[in-house]
């Protein structure tokens, strides 16, 4: 049974291994994960365990990136025990040397210790600075 925190810490661990962050173990079946700010092209809602891990499996591949430091700058309780919110930057160095970072903040909501909700608020705009000069 885990903890909106140590959720949160296990996406962490699954980052900086070059795991997807959000794997089907960490997953209620129903999971919902919201993306308000994603990119053009990018969905901003996906809905169910499977449906996740594939998408979080097919992202992380398709990145050119290796996380290398993971900065957690936040971590919130709420009156809710089972949501945190939690911000973050992600500093990663590309193929061709680059290294940027961006920031997000999250909250996460846990029911039966997995992850029942993901809502990801991400810097897209440093994300493709990042990208734009990994292929540079």
């Amino acid at each position: 049974m885990l903890s909106p925190v140590q959720a949160f810490e296990r996406f962490r661990a699954n980052v900086l291994t070059g795991a997807p962050g959000l794997t089907e173990d960490l997953c209620a079946e129903d999971v919902v994960v919201d993306m308000p700010f994603a990119p053009p092209g990018a969905p901003r809602r996906i809905a169910g365990r499977e449906e996740v891990a594939a998408f979080t499996a097919a992202g992380r591949s398709a990145l050119p990136v290796r996380f290398d430091e993971f900065r957690t700058v936040a971590v919130h309780q709420t009156a809710d025990p089972d949501v945190i919110v939690a911000e973050y930057e992600l500093t990663g160095t590309t193929v061709t040397g680059h290294r940027a970072s961006a920031a997000f903040v999250l909250v996460i909501r846990v029911r039966d210790g997995r992850v029942a909700h993901w809502r990801e608020y991400q810097d897209t705009a440093a994300i493709t600075r990042a990208l734009t000069n990994a292929s540079a």
